[in-house]
C-alpha cells in the first residue's frame, strides 16, 4: 500500500474570501508537523497557495525541507487571493470555485501561482488541488498547458453543488488517468493522473454502499435520521481519511478496508489551518489541537507497522500504470463521466 499525505497549505482566514488582509499564523506549526513526519519517514505533499508562496518566512522554511528531500511542493489555488483580479468576478460562493471562472482567467491565475512557486522555491510543481474542491474540465486543461501531471481535487461520493461547486458523488477513490481535451499547445500535456482524496466505506462494496446512502438522503428519510442510525449500528459508515473528519480508529478501519479491496494507495487530506485551534471549523480548542496531532500519530504508527510505502503525489504518478478511462465533459460542474465498466465494477 502506498500512503500519500496531501496538505492544503494556506492562510488562516477560513471562509473570508478577501484579496488581502490574511494572516499565516498556522504556518508556524508546520515544523512540529514536519518533525512528526520525519519521525515516521513520511514525505508529505504540501499544496501551497499564493499567500504562502510569497511569504519570505514560508519560502525559507519550505526551501529547507525541499533541499533536505523531506517533501514535495504542489500548487493549491484560492482564486480570491491569487492575481490577477477581475472586477467582473465577485467573491461570492460561485466565484470562489476556480472552475466557475472564465477559462482565460483560470489560466492567468494558475500561471501566476505556478511562476511564483518556481521562482521563490526553486522547484517546478507538477501536482495540484483546487481550493474548495472547485475543479472542472477547464481547470484541467489549464493545468495541462502548464505541464502538470497529477491532480487531487476529486472527493469520492461527495458533492459540493450546494456551494456552487462540482458533484463528485459518482466517483470512487481509485486513481485514474483522464484526458481533459482541447488543444493544450506548446510543451503542455494531454493527460492528468487523478488521485482522489480517500473517502470510502467501512463495508465491503463501496458502490452498493453509495447507492444505499443516496437512497436514504431524501427529505423524508432525513427526518427519520436513518443515516445516523445505520452509522451508529455499523451498517453504513462513510469515512474520510482525514484527521479533521474522522478519529484514528475509523481511519485505520477504512485503510484496512481499502487494502482488503485491493486498492494500491491511500490519500490522507487535511488543511494546515487545523494545526492551530480556532482557525478551522475542525479544530476549535486546544484539546482538539492536541487530539488532531494524536490522530495523525496513531495512524502513522499503524502505517509503519503495516509496512506501507510513503510517497508524494509526483512519486506515485511516476510509477502508476492504470487502465485508461474515457472521459466526457458536461459543463464545469460535472467533470467527466466514467465508462460503464468502471461504474459497475465492485470495489
Amino acid at each position: 500500500m502506498n500512503l500519500i499525505i496531501t496538505i492544503d497549505t494556506e492562510a488562516d482566514n477560513w471562509g473570508c474570501y478577501n484579496q488581502t488582509g490574511y494572516s499565516l499564523k498556522n504556518l508556524e506549526r508546520i515544523p512540529l508537523l514536519q518533525n512528526l513526519f520525519d519521525e515516521f519517514k513520511v514525505r508529505p505533499t504540501y499544496l501551497i497557495t499564493y499567500p504562502v508562496a510569497t511569504d519570505q518566512r514560508c519560502i525559507e522554511m519550505f526551501r529547507g525541507y525541499l533541499d533536505a528531500g523531506k517533501c514535495e511542493i504542489g500548487m493549491h489555488c484560492h482564486p480570491w487571493n491569487t492575481p490577477p483580479f477581475d472586477r467582473r468576478v465577485s467573491n461570492l460562493n460561485f466565484h470562489t470555485m476556480l472552475c466557475n471562472l472564465p477559462e482565460e482567467l483560470q489560466d492567468q491565475k494558475l500561471e501566476t501561482l505556478h511562476e511564483v512557486i518556481c521562482r521563490n522555491l526553486g522547484v517546478v510543481p507538477v501536482s495540484f488541488r483546487a481550493g474548495r474542491w472547485g475543479f472542472g474540465l477547464s481547470t484541467a486543461r489549464s493545468l495541462c498547458r502548464l505541464g502538470y501531471r497529477v491532480d487531487t481535487s476529486v472527493t469520492p461520493y461527495v458533492s459540493v453543488k450546494k456551494y456552487g461547486g462540482p458533484d463528485f458523488s459518482d466517483f470512487g477513490p481509485e486513481p485514474f488517468i483522464f484526458y481533459p481535451g482541447g488543444n493544450v499547445g506548446g510543451e503542455g500535456r494531454n493527460s492528468l493522473l487523478q488521485v482522489p482524496a480517500t473517502v470510502g466505506f467501512l463495508q465491503p462494496n463501496f458502490s452498493l454502499c453509495h447507492q444505499l446512502m443516496q437512497s436514504i438522503e431524501g427529505p423524508v428519510v432525513k427526518r427519520l435520521r436513518l443515516k445516523g442510525v445505520l452509522d451508529y449500528l455499523g451498517l453504513l459508515n462513510k469515512v474520510w481519511l482525514s484527521p479533521e473528519l474522522a478519529d484514528a480508529n475509523a481511519m485505520i478501519r477504512l485503510a484496512k478496508r481499502m487494502e482488503t479491496n485491493h486498492h494500491n494507495c491511500l490519500n490522507m487530506v487535511f488543511h494546515s489551518t487545523s494545526l492551530v485551534a480556532g482557525l478551522s471549523p475542525f479544530v476549535k480548542t486546544k484539546e482538539d489541537e492536541q487530539l488532531f496531532f494524536m490522530k495523525i500519530r496513531s495512524f502513522l504508527e499503524f502505517a509503519r507497522e503495516s509496512g506501507w510505502n510513503s510517497v508524494t503525489l509526483a512519486q506515485f504518478e511516476a510509477t502508476f500504470k492504470p487502465p485508461v478511462i474515457p472521459t466526457i465533459g458536461i459543463g464545469n460542474s460535472s467533470l467527466f463521466a466514467m465508462n460503464q465498466s468502471q461504474a459497475e465494477k465492485t470495489i
